[in-house]
């Protein structure tokens, strides 16, 4: 099995993949004129502006929940992960593909709205959707919504639970079934209750949790306040092997800095576009822009976050990939505030395994005995909240692939199977959880990108638009038959009424 899972990594995030992900992001960049520059404060304003209906949801409610599958394991876990393999210069290619993935963000969730249904008592739509209307490909649609299924209830829970077991266990000692078993009922009750249930939910738990992890990161950072200068000169000189130590892993700085990016961020993942589709907006660049923001939230401040606590308190190691069966180091942090000696030192580096373990010294060494409950409470909150977006996310899929009797019994499905993976998740193997997570991932990037490549044109057009009324003084309303956009039924429909 782990064979299989890791030739199937290796392929799907190959060097070229890699590096062609940086280059969409820098594509889409460019020619939406780099608006996550240009239109970073009405992101935020957006983002409170929205209103929500009996059918949709608010912008956001909308990027809470967006938010609550970005900000999960791979803020705290998945950035401790690429310090660990690609050194302090990873952080720097997060920062780059959230700021370039920013973009993609955009064109994925300005798509969604552009070609969202009205389903029943909901908004429905994602990628399946815009692929089939956009593309008019079907079966290309399918694959997609397969692949989706796949990762979001099977491939991908298991990475945020096993890591809240993982941390709920170094930090009190409870058994990982007990911990699954938690989860499992916790889920269960909330997923029940459909959107509305997940959406006010992430709206209270996310924004709660992010500020309160942000404000511990400050603490550090203050309590460290002479190393500042040091470590943003490390993570720059790092990120392009300018240190001999760490110049020649400079490729595992960006392959591990864009790996755990786009697991963390989700830009080009197609995940946040599914509940950009269920906001109620007069125009589908609004929601567009409020989705974009999310990624900075994610990368630039949690993550971030987590990079600074690991990096000012010295708490991480930096693993050589080829010799990690024999616990070789390239290097070894200088735990400057645990005060170890040089024998304890690789002590403690042989037996930390790279991930949330990390995030949970480097607090603790700051705040004795306030580390491991404060990092495992924080971990619990959103990588619970990132399995309940998994579940809209497939539960949108269900919505797609059928209708009627089969749509319901679909539903009921994936959530006794996302149940179940969640709670096996607890009890394997940390490796092997995020191998088959990075599966998951790269199945929904590759088929997700090549679609916006194809079909961003309406985004691009929507943009344009939404720019002219602004400048007209207007409040942007979509028409798409004046913008020549076909397949848009929901808001021809909406227009005429």
């Amino acid at each position: 099995m782990e064979n299989i899972v890791n030739a199937l990594n290796n392929f799907f995030w190959g060097p070229w993949f890699i590096y062609g992900i940086l280059l969409v992001g820098v594509f889409f960049s460019v020619i939406t004129r780099f608006l996550q520059v240009r239109y970073i404060k009405e992101m935020f304003v957006l983002m409170f502006k929205g209103e929500k209906s009996e059918k949709g949801i608010s912008s956001f409610q909308a990027m809470s929940i967006a938010l609550s599958g970005r900000v999960g394991t791979g803020n705290i876990a998945g950035t401790a992960t690429a310090i660990g393999f690609g050194g302090p210069g990873a952080v720097f290619w997060m920062w780059a593909i959230a700021f370039i993935g920013a973009a993609t963000a955009y064109v994925e969730s300005t798509l969604a709205q552009i070609y969202k249904e009205e389903k029943e008592t909901e908004y429905r739509g994602g990628p399946a959707f815009y692929i089939e209307k956009g593309m008019g490909q079907k079966w290309f649609a399918v694959i997609f919504a397969i692949a989706a299924l796949l990762a979001m209830l099977i491939l991908m829970p298991g990475v945020q639970s096993n890591a809240i077991a993982g941390a709920v266990n170094n930090a009190f000692g409870i058994e990982p079934w007990i911990t699954g078993a938690i989860i499992a009922v916790l889920l269960g009750i909330i997923i029940i209750g459909g959107v509305k249930s997940i959406a006010n939910a992430a709206q209270v738990i996310v924004p709660f949790m992010a500020v309160a992890y942000i404000l511990m990161a400050i603490l550090i950072i203050i309590l460290n306040i002479s190393e500042v200068p040091s470590v943003i000169g490390l993570i720059f000189s790092s990120a392009f092997g300018a240190q001999e130590i760490f110049g020649g892993i400079i490729g595992s700085a960006i392959a591990w800095g864009v790996k755990r990016g786009i697991y963390s961020n989700e830009a080009g993942q197609g995940t946040g576009a599914h509940p950009a589709a269920a906001a109620e907006v007069s125009h589908p660049v609004k929601q567009g822009l409020v989705q974009a923001a999310s990624v900075y939230i994610d990368t630039l401040l949690v993550c971030s976050a987590t990079a600074f606590m690991i990096l000012f308190t010295g708490m991480y190691n930096v693993h050589d990939e080829k010799a990690a069966e024999d616990n070789t180091f390239i290097h070894v942090g200088e735990f400057k505030a645990s005060e170890l000696s040089g024998e304890e030192q690789i002590t403690f580096a042989k037996s930390i395994e790279a991930g949330a373990s990390y995030t949970q010294y480097a607090v603790d060494s700051a705040l004795p005995g306030f580390g491991a409950p404060f990092v495992a409470i924080a971990l619990f909150f959103f990588a619970f909240t990132t399995i309940m977006a998994y579940y809209y996310i497939a539960e949108t899929n269900v919505a797609y692939l059928f209708s009627g009797s089969a749509e319901k019994i679909g539903i009921w499905v994936a959530k006794i199977v996302i149940i179940v993976t969640a709670f096996y998740g607890t009890v394997r193997t940390s490796t092997l959880a995020w191998a088959m997570g990075d599966v998951g991932l790269g199945l929904m990037v590759w088929i997700n990108v090549i679609a916006i490549l194809i079909i961003m044109k309406p985004a691009i057009v929507a943009l344009k638009d939404y720019e002219s009324q602004r400048r007209e003084g207007k409040e942007p309303i979509f028409d798409p038959i004046k913008l020549g956009i076909k397949g848009a039924e929901f808001w021809e429909k909406r227009n005429k009424q």
